[in-house]
């Protein structure tokens, strides 16, 4: 939330109805073709000359201004609109005239504006006639270094992100807006507040796609100084191979930076450099992994330049970016931290992103960044259920003790699937040394529901059944007063050997109920008139299904002792053997109506 008020309340760039859109200066607006491009383009070379006048006699109409008055807000907006007009043809002879007359808040505008313009330089003669103007800007009085640092960081990004392949910069604007949203949202705050940085965000997003509109080569593409052309016809300067052309470019947008910082002298504080270092990080952290890696090159020497000036929140910027998934700006901020010597915490970042499920970032982060801290987020996506996650982790090999207290997070939070997932991979001999303390620990975690606990016990998971009963048993028993109270009356009714007791005696009760229903019911039917089979359904039906529906190897003691009990009257067999469940399901099973145990066959 903080990161997101320094970008929409910093980057203010002062009127915003400064027209950024393309200009009809320098377009040829006659219908008629004419047979050779020389005429053409003596023809357009003679219209811009006449548009040129025109604004020299509105300047000289401007300049009877006396030096010092400062413009109204109209005025300031068209000479705002002029100016970007003329930087984004290149006509550096009009932006120096109107420069020349500008009061000093125009001054900071101009600032502004020209320097936006080094992201879409393109040869060697332009980065000379933009740092120029620059270095011309700050000579006439413009003094606000800082906004136009933020705001220029924060159009780079904008760029770099405008670059995708996949996607058109409108809808990358609108994916940032949404991913915006998306992270407020999960911000505590005033929800004005909140509401107010989405709309300024929204704003100058929309801002950066006008401005990279107007500076694309297509805006101004009659205009004679749009670009200076070699004799072939090509941009002077520029690599028609398209990856030494990139890389040019970039090192020429970088070199224009750097020009601005040391313009700026000592105009620039850390804290300006911090805040632009945040800003510049920002949208390609809502960007994403759609963030385009070619033009990593760019982001990467902007941001070096700014930790180089003092920019100290590296960290935080790299944390934000692994919480979003951003894995490109994840591996450049990397990578920055390592040549610069700065403590980036990687294994923090891993947290951040198996908590949102962004595994690209996780592998970036353990394969580049050597992150090695794996038990706590495993532990906190085994608490939520995120098998995803688990399974990552489980791939990229985890200690045995790492998997144990991993499967006691998902029991303890009921994540059944994920203890039934996990209980295969740890060794036998941790869980039987440690049983006692994972059930403890489960219990004592769980938020009212000891699912994960029953799924445990019922699955076995010592893979001894006299050894999981006493295990159960003996915590019912203890007087240990930090076994949870909901744990120890939980096993005590269910799973301990009083249970077991308890469920012969209800099982005990319940056949001689039905012998007194037999005997001396008064029912208008007697049941003692019905086939043995419907007298068995109806005394253990309900039994059956309730054994059926807990599932797993083991049953609770309680409905060990109960089955038991029915068994032997029965079939008049014996089976108290703590491993035979199964065997005394299948007696039951064997005296009800097969209808009734799988009604789904019956046609």
């Amino acid at each position: 939330m903080e990161s997101t008020m320094v970008v929409a309340t910093g980057i203010c760039y002062g009127d915003s109805e400064s027209d950024c859109s393309s200009t009809d200066v320098g377009k040829d607006k006659s219908n008629s073709k004419s047979n050779s491009e020389s005429e053409t383009e003596s023809e357009s070379d003679d219209e811009w000359k006449k548009k040129k006048n025109k604004k020299k006699k509105k300047r000289k109409k401007k300049k009877k201004k006396k030096k010092g008055v400062l413009f109204s807000r109209e005025e300031r907006v068209e000479l705002g609109r002029l100016f970007q007009r003329a930087v984004s043809c290149y006509d550096l002879e009009l932006a120096e005239s109107l420069v020349s007359m500008a009061d000093p808040q125009s001054l900071n505008d101009a600032l502004c504006i020209t320097l936006d313009s080094i992201w879409f330089l393109r040869t060697q003669q332009q980065l000379i006639g933009i740092t120029g103007l620059i270095n011309k800007i700050i000579a006439n009085g413009a003094c606000d270094f800082s906004r136009a640092a933020l705001r220029t960081c924060f159009l780079a990004s904008c760029v770099s992100a405008c670059q995708s392949r996949s996607m058109s910069p409108a809808d990358t604007v609108s994916l940032m807006a949404q991913r915006l949203h998306e992270r407020l949202q999960e911000c505590n705050g005033d929800e004005l507040l909140k509401a107010e940085a989405g709309a300024k965000f929204h704003k100058f997003t929309e801002w950066a796609l006008k401005c990279i509109h107007c500076h694309s080569p297509n805006s101004h593409s009659n205009s004679p100084n749009s670009h200076f052309r070699d004799k072939n016809g090509n941009p002077e300067g520029e690599d028609t191979d398209g990856v030494g052309g990139l890389h040019n470019q970039i090192q020429l947008q970088l070199s224009a930076f750097k020009t601005f910082i040391d313009l700026s002298g000592n105009q620039l504080t850390g804290k300006d450099f911090t805040e632009a270092f945040d800003a510049a990080c920002f949208p390609l952290t809502l960007f994403s992994t759609l963030f385009d890696p070619n033009s990593a090159a760019a982001i990467q020497g902007l941001l070096a330049i700014l930790v180089e000036g003092g920019a100290d929140n590296v960290n935080q910027c790299f944390l934000e970016a692994s919480r979003f998934g951003s894995t490109h700006l994840v591996r450049i901020l990397l990578q920055i931290a390592q040549r610069n010597s700065l403590d980036v915490d990687v294994d923090l970042a891993l947290g951040f992103a198996s908590h949102y499920c962004k595994i690209g970032t996780m592998e970036c982060l353990v394969e580049e960044g050597n992150a090695i801290a794996f038990l706590g987020p495993l532990m906190r996506a085994a608490e939520r259920g995120c098998m995803q996650v688990v399974d990552w982790f489980m791939k990229r090999g985890c200690r045995d003790m790492e998997l144990c207290l991993a499967l006691t997070a998902a029991t303890s939070s009921s994540q059944v699937h994920v203890a039934a997932y996990l209980l295969p991979h740890v060794p036998r001999h941790v869980l039987q040394t440690l049983s006692i303390e994972i059930l403890r620990a489960a219990g004592e975690r769980s938020a009212g529901s000891l699912d994960g606990v029953a799924f445990l016990l019922r699955s076995d998971f010592l893979g001894d059944p006299a050894a999981t009963y006493a295990v159960a048993d003996i915590i019912s028993r203890s007087e240990d007063g930090a076994v949870a109270p909901e744990l120890k009356s939980f096993l005590q009714e269910h799973w301990s050997e009083a249970a077991f007791l308890d469920g012969l005696r209800q099982g005990q009760e319940h056949y001689m109920n039905i012998m007194r229903i037999l005997k001396w019911g008064g029912s208008p039917i007697s049941l003692r008139d019905l086939p043995a089979p419907l007298r068995v359904t109806i005394a253990y039906l309900p039994l059956y299904r309730e054994c059926v529906e807990a599932g797993g190897p083991l049953l609770s003691q309680r409905l060990r002792g109960k089955l038991v009990e029915a068994v032997t009257r029965l079939d008049g067999a014996v089976l108290k053997e703590v491993g035979q469940s199964s065997e005394l399901l299948a007696v039951l099973e064997h005296h009800l109506p097969p209808f009734l145990l799988h009604p789904s066959r019956v046609a």
